[in-house]
């Protein structure tokens, strides 16, 4: 059996209703993608999920979350501690956020972190530039040497730089420690936006040329409603999105995407029709609201 585990923080998500309310559900970055792998591989495929949690009643809600979606959780029970909370507010399809996470649980999942749990030759460790960021540096430096040993063992590490600017104390850190994830991901799969403003990338090309000289052997740009960019090797190929006419909510685009793509590699694709099956699947999630969608909903 193949074993996904994805690296980070799962919040309580606060998405906008139809009808002004908002709805409760978890979400977080690597959660969505690890949530979106389950519901896309099949039982030969085992989702887990590896962060920290507090000990109150949110947090085993959040955990029986997981296990109910199929998920296995690989976390750490810390006492006195919570789980972090986001707010999603959206205007034409757009999203922001308003966080409040100081109290996370999550910021100490590297804090006693031995060997990645249940991984080896030809599994997947999944983790995030927000994964990187919530952390402190002693747990950036562990969490990295857990993945590069994991490397060693035939782990495929793959890295979603994700930049959020506001986790990081000035862009100089965020940058620094982005590029040091970045040299332990086997796959790379950075949105050409972020890039660009950020690291003054001038085209796609340029942010998967800049990612394979760290050493990642795949790297996809993900491109808005732009083209992405697979970049194997020396060769390049770009996939043209699906075309969506309404857009209701982009939240969980990015993380449904590399689901998507990863779901279809680790299922024997090529590169190139993997981010088309990634394509495919963030083009049904942003016609509907929240991070999670199911597949299978009518109109997603």
């Amino acid at each position: 059996m193949q074993r996904f585990l994805a690296i980070g923080e799962c919040m309580v998500e606060m998405a906008p209703a139809d009808d002004g309310r908002y709805i409760m559900g978890f979400a977080g970055d690597t959660f969505n993608t690890a949530w979106y792998m389950r519901r896309l591989a099949g039982p030969g495929t085992e989702v887990a999920y590896l962060s920290a949690i507090g000990d109150d009643a949110i947090s085993a809600r959040m955990e029986d979350f997981m296990r109910t979606a199929g998920i296995v959780p690989e976390l750490s029970v810390r006492p006195g501690r919570t789980v972090g909370l986001y707010l999603i507010s959206l205007e034409n399809g757009e999203r922001s956020f308003s966080y409040w996470r100081n109290s996370s649980a999550a910021r100490s999942l590297a804090e006693d972190l031995g060997p990645l749990p249940g991984v080896g030759e030809a599994d997947i460790a999944f983790f995030s530039g927000i994964t990187m960021a919530i952390l402190p540096d002693a747990g950036r430096r562990r969490l990295l040497d857990r993945l590069a040993e994991a490397r060693e063992r035939g782990v495929r590490v793959v890295f979603d730089p994700n930049l959020r600017p506001r986790l990081w104390s000035d862009g100089e850190e965020m940058r620094h420690w982005i590029t040091q994830a970045a040299r332990v991901g086997d796959i790379v799969l950075p949105s050409f936006d972020d890039e660009a403003g950020h690291f003054g990338d001038a085209d796609p090309a340029a942010t998967a040329a800049r990612y394979a000289d760290l050493g990642a052997g795949l790297v996809v740009v993900k491109n808005g409603d732009g083209p992405a960019l697979v970049r194997e090797g020396e060769e390049t190929v770009e996939i043209a999105p699906h075309r969506v006419d309404t857009v209701v909510d982009t939240t969980a685009a990015g993380d449904s995407f590399n689901a998507g793509f990863l779901n279809a590699l680790a299922g024997g694709e090529d590169a190139p029709a993997a981010a088309r099956a990634g394509c495919a699947l963030s083009a049904r999630v942003i016609r509907n609201r929240g991070a999670l969608v199911d597949p299978a909903t009518p109109g997603a």
